[in-house]
């Protein structure tokens, strides 16, 4: 299980705001135990960890057992929640470079930058050192098909696609998308793409655990059988004994009422910075509504203590911390000594990286909150597929409760629209 320290955030609350927002969150959490909230008809996220689809599973790990056989390029095109969790999932438990022979994962789709577009077109003509074209498959994510960042990448995609390959490409593209209608499904009945479904009760920023984030993570050569199953025992876990989620959601939410408007979440893994990013769509899309809600802010530490480090430690007291933690070391990596000592390290000499990142961030979670800010610290044991499952699990299960708490619904982006709606009428979309 996924393992909460609020110690941290406890001197910052009295008695009566801890017990009044524990009342909160309890309710909160029958509401997502029982479908009785608002929007849950979007709950599908924990219904398929109720009954596991083996099947599909399987149907995934082989499709991209052959891509990984055949592609030298996989091009995942897609936006917010069609990308971030994968994203988040293949840096986490990838490698920092590529490795020779390796399959090249590519995200497109998720700007409207001509150049970028411009030069991945170039790049992926480009042939190998031996002369050979490189490999390609694309896989567009979209429930509709036409979201206007990603649509626009995947017509000039596709076109690439069938420029290069002709009727073979029908071979190499993979479509996830609703089950019926939108501009996707039309292509697939006029081609004979390659479909994999968005399960309709399941919005993006929540669907890292259906084809959307297992068929690229899968391609990346991930165990999906074992990251799914993380979250089924997270989820399991959680539903027989819920305290841990319940006391970070208490704790966030009494934070919250107590004016605090920004939580700023990081890791002294640099393999989680994308991971940062996928929590950071997943509560601000859900708790930003009505005039509520915390801004989630990211950092990737300890990098980010020489940029951002002066304002956590001495700015405005509107912040709390949350810290994600990760307690076995990923490399038994060491400082050498020196002979000469000049730069004056050699105390550090035998010591793994690891344990001067661990004594780093227990120095500055004791500086933060030294200075004003609660911090909450949330630990897996190791970086790997079953953990990184619970984790996500974990936190899909946290944003639901927490935003329930703010009385408001977790599972619609109202305020989404808002911003299609003037650059539409300003592009001179009918």
């Amino acid at each position: 299980m996924v393992d909460v320290d609020v110690s941290g955030a406890l001197p910052f609350l009295s008695e009566v705001e801890q017990d009044k927002a524990r009342q909160q969150a309890l309710k909160a959490f029958e509401q997502v135990k029982h479908g009785s909230g608002e929007g849950a008809e979007w709950l599908g996220w924990r219904t398929l960890l109720e009954s596991p689809n083996d099947a599909i599973l399987e149907q995934i790990s082989s499709l991209a057992q052959a891509i990984r056989e055949d592609a030298d390029v996989f091009i995942l095109c897609g936006i917010g929640g069609s990308y971030l969790g994968a994203k988040a999932v293949i840096e986490a438990l990838g490698s920092f470079f590529p490795i020779k022979q390796d399959l090249e994962i590519i995200y497109a789709g998720h700007h409207m930058s001509g150049r970028y577009m411009d030069q991945l077109l170039q790049y992926i003509s480009q042939k190998k050192e031996d002369g050979s074209p490189k490999s390609v498959y694309l896989n567009v994510v979209s429930k509709s098909g036409t979201t206007l960042e990603t649509a626009l990448s995947f017509r000039s995609l596709r076109k690439w696609m069938i420029d290069t390959y002709g009727e073979e490409s029908a071979n190499r593209i993979i479509c996830t998308t609703s089950k019926e209608g939108g501009a996707l499904n039309e292509l697939i009945d006029e081609f004979g793409y390659r479909k994999f479904v968005i399960p309709d009760d399941i919005g993006g920023r929540f669907s890292v655990l259906t084809p959307v984030g297992l068929l690229p993570i899968a391609v990346a050569g991930i165990d999906i059988q074992t990251l799914f199953y993380g979250a089924v025992n997270e989820y399991q876990a959680l539903e027989e004994t819920p305290d841990h989620v319940i006391q970070y959601a208490t704790t966030r939410y009494a934070l919250h009422q107590k004016g605090k408007a920004i939580d700023v979440i990081g890791s002294f893994k640099p393999e989680l910075h994308s991971f940062g990013n996928w929590v950071q769509q997943l509560l601000g899309e859900s708790e930003g509504k009505d005039g509520k809600g915390m801004f989630p802010a990211t950092t990737s530490y300890s990098t980010d203590l020489h940029s951002l480090g002066q304002m956590i430690q001495n700015g405005n007291r509107n912040m709390m911390e949350t810290f994600i933690n990760v307690n076995e070391a990923t490399s038994g990596f060491k400082v050498e000594s020196s002979e000469k000592n000049v730069d004056n390290l050699n105390y550090l000499s035998g010591k793994t990286f690891h344990e001067i990142n661990v004594k780093a961030y227990l120095g500055t979670k004791e500086a933060h909150i030294d200075g004003g800010v609660p911090v909450v610290t949330l630990s897996i044991e190791k970086l790997n597929a079953q953990h990184v499952g619970s984790l996500i699990y974990f936190f899909e299960l946290f944003t639901a409760i927490y935003v329930y708490c703010l009385e408001v619904n977790p599972f619609n982006q109202p305020g989404v629209e808002a911003y299609k709606k003037a650059m539409y009428q300003l592009l001179g979309k009918e």
